[in-house]
């Protein structure tokens, strides 16, 4: 990485009125966390000093969510210049290089940014960031002489022979921050839209004899999200580089593209994931996993050796042992499932411990909840809950107790008893004839 100083101004000022929604475009979630956060990790990776995040009015929800990243408000959205305008207050003693990232682009990569830092370390007072898209429609073009960008030339202002490159601007620029201030005072908008474009800073820079430059990064980096289907593109992209990373760590998926991932989501190797699995924040799978087809995860942690699904659902708070077996159509929140115990079957376990070894048969409910609080159930190691019981908590299990199938537990159970709560069996000899015939008499009756 290079040894100068970093600081970012990241434009966030649009509503984004295409994506239909009260919330603003740049907090919109790709793998579960904000956009504009995603960048912001990213100029974080980069030991940047300081970045600044251009918002517009009313934008409080943006400010809260960049916390502690500062915020400046551009009150008259008047282009790319007139927005980074609006934070040089917040930069004007900076000494070193200035990236100007968008944050309705999350996906540039680090390795793309640090180019561009060293090409303005080396010389280059502005640095542009083109790419090379399928389609270059109407995108600037970046007009350059092997290493020299010339400049930059809007499509609408393009000739001919301009259009036909395929070179793009991407909007990303990285610029020498004691130039910086000098440049926007001489930005002007005098230009059909009437506004002050940032990309008009090459054109200074090349007045005053500065060197500039471009980096061509990937046509995915550069996706942008105006729309809910470009904000779907995103998220398909997001999706792809985990899997790739998973893969390539040592995790095996049978049909990766049917499993998603969280931007947190951490796996260990030898971990085998069959399809139709999502992972939302806050999971961390150790080594030696096996997760069998359509579970869904959140806030858990799944320790090494552990078997888990089909069909399960484990909530937040979800802590599973070394070696448990977690089975199909098991929910699990807020529990603690303790080493080499086993849930395998159609049951809840809600705020609880479960000891090692335990046992828990098919279709056992921990009754967690009042309608007002919540309360624990404690079971403890080698214990065997029989099929069907219902423990209403707050109640403990003893070591080695068991409890007998169809059973509500409302009472503490001692270490290795055996807890019953059910009636009695009686069996009424031809009574199931006898039914059988009066109702068939009766169904005939009123048929006729």
């Amino acid at each position: 990485m290079p040894e100068n100083k970093v600081c970012a101004v990241i434009l966030a000022a649009g509503q984004g009125t295409r994506m239909k929604s009260s919330l603003p475009k740049v907090l919109h979630k790709v793998g579960g966390r904000a956009m504009i956060c995603h960048l912001l990790a990213t100029v974080d990776s980069l030991d940047a000093e300081k970045a600044v995040v251009v918002v517009g009015p009313h934008m409080e929800t943006v400010s809260d969510a960049v916390k502690p990243h500062k915020t400046v408000v551009q009150h008259k959205q008047q282009g790319t210049g007139d927005a980074v305008k609006a934070a040089r207050e917040e930069i004007k003693d900076f000494k070193g290089s200035v990236l100007v990232l968008y944050g309705d682009t999350p996906l540039v990569k680090k390795e793309t940014l640090e180019e561009m830092i060293r090409l303005r370390e080396n010389g280059s007072a502005v640095v542009v960031l083109g790419f090379e898209p399928t389609d270059p429609g109407r995108y600037g073009r970046l007009i350059v002489n092997g290493s020299v960008l010339e400049k930059i030339v809007e499509f609408k202002d393009a000739s001919q022979e301009e259009k036909a490159v395929r070179l793009c601007n991407s909007g990303v620029m990285c610029i020498e921050a004691q130039r910086l201030s000098g440049w926007l005072d001489r930005l002007t908008n005098d230009n059909a839209a009437g506004e002050y474009y940032l990309t008009d800073l090459v054109a200074l820079a090349r007045q005053d004899g500065c060197q500039t430059g471009f980096v061509i990064g990937s046509q995915e980096e550069m996706a942008g999200a105006n729309s809910r289907a470009d904000l779907a593109m995103i998220e398909k992209i997001f999706q792809s580089r985990m899997r790739e990373k998973f893969l390539d760590q040592g995790v095996t998926m049978t049909d990766p593209e049917t499993v998603y991932f969280s931007y947190d989501t951490v796996l260990g190797k030898d971990i085998t994931i069959e399809p139709s699995v999502i992972f939302e924040t806050g999971c961390v799978v150790e080594d030696n996993v096996e997760i069998k087809g359509f579970c869904h995860f959140e806030g858990t942690h799944i320790r090494s050796g552990a078997k888990v699904g089909p069909f399960a659902r484990l909530r937040p708070g979800a802590d599973i042992g070394r070696d448990c077996h977690i089975g199909d159509f098991v929910e699990i929140k807020n529990s603690t499932i303790e080493n080499g115990a086993k849930v395998n079957h159609l049951s809840y376990i809600g705020d609880a411990r479960v000891g090692e070894k335990t046992n828990i048969g098919a279709g056992t409910i921990t009754c967690n909840y009042d309608g007002y609080f919540k309360s624990r159930t404690e079971i403890g190691a080698g214990a065997f809950i029989g099929s069907d019981t219902v423990i209403v908590a707050p109640c403990t299990i003893g070591d080695g107790a068991m409890t007998a199938a169809g059973s509500v537990i409302t009472k503490n159970v001692e270490a290795n008893a055996m807890a019953v709560s059910r009636t009695k069996q009686t069996a009424l000899s031809g009574w199931a004839e006898k039914f059988r015939e009066q109702k068939k008499a009766l169904k005939e009756k009123l048929s006729k």
